[in-house]
């Protein structure tokens, strides 16, 4: 009888042992409950309703601090409230075309001039409040001049708190730059990785988690690169997400339209911008995702609506509500409109009402124009945003 020879290596492997390990980490893997998943797929559903779009008010005191500057106003914490208490307290009908607020710490936990926080006024209206979490870019240490965001340690309190408080869904934005050797293999990593456990701690609170992976519009690069940096971009950041395992239908994604840098000398059409970006997101983005909320990336008000509206013309399937999430795009002309004054109120929040419902109709692919705001197409490009 011929004796079995006994293999090299044992079946039970170092690497399998490893395998055997990582499945099981995943099968035991912190999930959602039922009742919260279903929690966190309604409000991303009322986020990016069909003619909504989300209003992004969460400026940072320095960045609040240079838009009141552009109209001689100082930067005060009461000239920041009042500017506020002007976007919240437009009339009703600014619920039919915005969904939801990203509001910045300071603005959580201020109030209106007759004494109800700036949540419950944006509820009266029908509108969600939200919050932005991260605590801003920092320096990505052996990279050539990438970043990262800081702000994970104590999130989960503070996702608690702001639950706690009314707030149902949040922000965190990443950025990356390409030029010629960027964006790296290191910076992108870091960056959807960092978004990744942001996402699953915002859930885990009752927070849906808007993910924003923004490839700024710096640089001179031409259409098809800033298409297929964005898709790069998209595809480590939703690998990332499936590692945390993180619900989609429970997160939204911010990202940029895909546009040639703000140094290319060439002409794209509105046409080939919409159907880049609708093409970097069809190629990426999982169809679970609850919606798409799109960042200006510091277009002109005019241009961010135009832009959006041909994104939801393209002749392509797009399984997502593809919508706006504007800071710049919806406050330029209220700016110009209100400058401080109290007696240019009305007119500033008509300027908000115009813009809203411009975007509003381009997010079903409906606007005809006719609704241009007092900025026109002032450029808001921001070299190297950071906020």
């Amino acid at each position: 009888m011929t004796q079995r020879i006994r293999p090299a290596y044992p079946l039970q492997s170092h690497r399998g042992k490893l395998l055997n390990k990582a499945m099981a980490a995943t099968r035991f893997a912190q999930y959602l409950p039922p009742d919260k998943e279903e929690e966190l797929a309604n409000i991303a559903k009322r986020l990016t309703a069909p003619g909504k779009g989300i209003l992004a008010a969460d400026e940072s005191v320095s960045t609040c601090g240079k838009r009141l500057q552009e109209i001689n106003v100082e930067n005060t914490e009461e000239n920041r409230r009042r500017y506020r208490e002007l976007l919240f307290s437009t009339d009703d009908s600014l619920g039919e075309s915005i969904s939801g607020v990203i509001l910045f710490d300071e603005t959580a936990r201020q109030s209106d001039s007759s004494g109800r926080s700036f949540i419950q006024l944006l509820e009266s209206k029908g509108i969600i409040p939200g919050i932005k979490v991260d605590k801003g870019v920092v320096p990505l240490a052996g990279t050539h001049n990438e970043c990262t965001t800081t702000g994970l340690d104590g999130l989960k309190e503070r996702c608690e708190e702001y639950k706690s408080m009314g707030i149902h869904f949040a922000k965190w934005r990443c950025v990356l730059k390409i030029t010629k050797f960027t964006p790296s293999y290191q910076a992108m990593l870091e960056n959807a990785n960092v978004l990744a456990r942001y996402a699953s701690i915002c859930q885990q609170a009752g927070l849906v988690p808007i993910v924003e992976p923004e490839v700024l519009p710096d640089g001179d690069h031409d259409l098809a690169t800033a298409r297929r940096v964005t898709e790069e971009v998209l595809a480590f950041q939703y690998k990332a997400l499936a590692d945390h395992h993180v619900f989609l239908e429970g997160t939204l994604l911010k990202p940029n339209m895909v546009t040639a840098g703000q140094g290319f000398t060439g002409r794209t059409s509105t046409e080939e911008i919409a159907m880049a970006t609708v093409q970097a997101l069809y190629r990426t983005v999982p169809a679970a995702v609850a919606g798409v909320v799109f960042l200006s990336g510091g277009q002109g008000e005019e241009s961010a609506t135009i832009n959006l509206n041909a994104i939801n013309r393209v002749p392509l399937r797009r399984p997502w509500p593809l919508t706006f999430s504007y800071g710049r795009a919806l406050q330029a002309s209220v700016l110009t409109a209100w400058s401080g004054r109290d007696d240019n109120k009305k007119a500033a929040q008509n300027e908000l009402l115009k813009r809203s419902k411009a975007n509003g109709l381009a997010s079903l692919g409906e606007y005809k124009g006719g609704l241009e705001g007092l900025a026109g197409e002032k450029s808001l490009f921001v070299k190297d945003h950071a906020y």
